[in-house]
């Protein structure tokens, strides 16, 4: 039963994917452009169809209001010309309820087919010409239009001939008191030998009136332009879809340019770049977006293989000479003392490998995040002070002068430990690069809330060309690769992270054969 009962789940996942995942972005475009389309046309046409409904029987209401006004006003006029004359009329205000109801003009050979709107007088007057045309035809058809004239005790005084032995409800049967003001016509629906009729009732002084015509044209028009809605939706469902697809197709043309161009760009030809679209859309800054990358991706490695030549210069160089030095002493007996220059040879060697495998260690375990900077607080002013105090016996011990001018109280935030070994290195190679004789000076001082240290030489200096490189791994010059000055080329790259990590910033001015100033600035507490 659970294998069973596995199949239809996994048939069901299959399907959820094939219409999420399998999809090709054209196909989901073309897709969300014909949901749009259809969500609008679906509520334009709810919106149009409640509207026309609306409309065609807001109309007909005013034309069967006009038609039941009309025949009042005939009734009146009637009923005038039979009394007293015009000016008793008016000295009694209205005409009597009790006074006998006059119908017969409508039984005259020219009146019995009388349906609409004849006189203008107290009539309804239809807001749109077109509409009012429209009814006024429908109600001129003395076949659809129904008329019923009641006294105002309910008794029927006339009727339309299509009514037959039929009747429709008076206007007393809604509204059995009527108040002094002139009542509103009462709107409703009534069926009639199994059809259905759209009917006003309407009171007045002498008599009430209502007016029916049959909603089957109305129903009918509704109808027709339901099947119109109906039939014309999927057409337009399929024309809007094809229409998506391809504009989905056009719009994404340029991302198969793109996806091409790609393709072609590999490792070994990373100066290539995407085609630059004419367009300043979306695309073409995904265009530049993406050259921007390509371009870090080529300096990365550029970098790479810059730093994998360098590293096997650096380690073929010791590694050749304790090849040699242990070579010789396999191949001929020595003295004890040559045996000791030759270890000692080789050991300062393998210090140089362990060194260079050091500083490796520590800068790829600083870029993968692996070392964590510690944040306190550090007397910048004491640790530059103990490190001048141990520089002080080399210079000594080189012939260099060496001064110094600290500030004192000069607190910063950071790790002690690794500011120690970014400043000890500036100050070891000021030291290291500077020729007997030379001077070096080492100025701390506190300016505007920032703390700046000054380390400067008469030494050998650097070269314009080879300032902007000194950062890179491995990166020595030429003069600092003589075997009086040893070193990895790696102490300023552990120098510049050290302070890149501390929000600190480093300069150099530096001039060949005149000697080179650092510059590094902290952020004080």
């Amino acid at each position: 039963m659970v294998g069973k009962d596995r199949i239809p789940i996994r048939g069901l996942h299959c399907l959820c994917m094939f219409g999420t995942v399998n999809l090709t972005l054209r196909a989901k475009l073309a897709l969300l452009y014909g949901t749009i389309v259809a969500v609008t046309l679906a509520g334009f046409a709810g919106i149009a169809y409640v509207t026309v409904s609306n409309e065609l029987l807001r109309n007909l209401d005013a034309s069967l209001e006009r038609a039941g006004s009309s025949l009042l006003d005939i009734i009146r006029k009637e009923q005038q010309q039979a009394r007293k004359p015009l000016a008793s009329l008016r000295s009694r205000g209205r005409l009597s309820k009790t006074d006998p109801l006059r119908v017969d003009i409508l039984d005259r050979p020219n009146m019995r087919n009388f349906v609409g709107p004849i006189l203008g007088s107290g009539t309804v007057a239809p807001e749109d010409p077109v509409w009012s045309a429209v009814y006024e035809h429908m109600l001129l058809n003395s076949s659809s239009t129904a008329l019923q004239l009641a006294t105002d005790d309910g008794a029927v005084a006339w009727k339309s001939d299509n009514l037959g032995t039929d009747s429709l409800p008076t206007y007393g049967m809604f509204a059995r008191e009527a108040s002094s003001a002139k009542p509103a016509p009462i709107f409703s629906h009534y069926w009639l030998r199994g059809e259905r009729y759209r009917i006003v009732m309407i009171t007045a002084d002498v008599a009430s009136v209502t007016a029916a015509y049959p909603l089957s044209e109305v129903d009918e028009t509704l109808r027709r332009l339901f099947s119109l809605m109906l039939y014309g939706m999927p057409m337009a469902l399929v024309i809007s879809g094809i229409l998506g697809w391809f504009i989905a197709r056009g719009s994404l043309k340029s991302v198969d340019d793109i996806t091409r161009s790609a393709r072609s760009i590999t490792a070994s030809n990373l100066q290539l770049r995407l085609p630059r679209s004419p367009n300043n859309d979306e695309i073409a800054r995904l265009i530049d977006t993406l050259n921007e990358m390509i371009a870090r991706l080529e300096q990365s490695f550029a970098q790479v293989r810059q730093f994998t030549s360098d590293a096997s210069h650096e380690l073929k160089t010791p590694l050749a000479i304790l090849m040699g030095e242990l070579g010789v002493a396999l191949r001929r007996p020595m003295s004890v003392e040559e045996y000791q220059a030759t270890l000692a040879s080789c050991l300062e060697e393998v210090e140089r490998l362990t060194n260079v495998v050091q500083g490796l260690l520590e800068i790829s375990r600083a870029e993968s995040g692996q070392v964590t900077i510690e944040r306190a607080p550090v007397s910048l002013s004491v640790l530059v002070g103990d490190i001048c105090d141990d520089m002080l016996l080399m210079a000594d011990s080189k012939g260099v002068g060496f001064t110094t001018d600290i500030a004192s109280n000069v607190m910063i935030e950071g790790d002690k430990t690794r500011l120690h070994q970014a400043v000890l290195n500036i100050i070891e190679n000021a030291i290291k690069y500077t020729p007997q004789g030379g001077f070096v000076r080492v100025e701390l001082l506190a300016i505007d809330g920032k703390a700046r240290l000054l380390v400067s030489d008469t030494g050998i200096g650097i070269a314009a060309e080879d300032l902007t490189h000194i950062y890179d791994r491995f990166y020595r010059v030429d003069k600092a690769r003589s075997k009086d000055i040893q070193g990895t080329g790696l102490g300023l790259s552990i120098v510049k992270w050290i302070l890149d990590a501390h929000h600190a910033t480093i300069d150099v001015v530096s001039a060949e054969g005149a000697g080179t100033t650092f510059k590094i600035t902290f952020v004080t507490l």
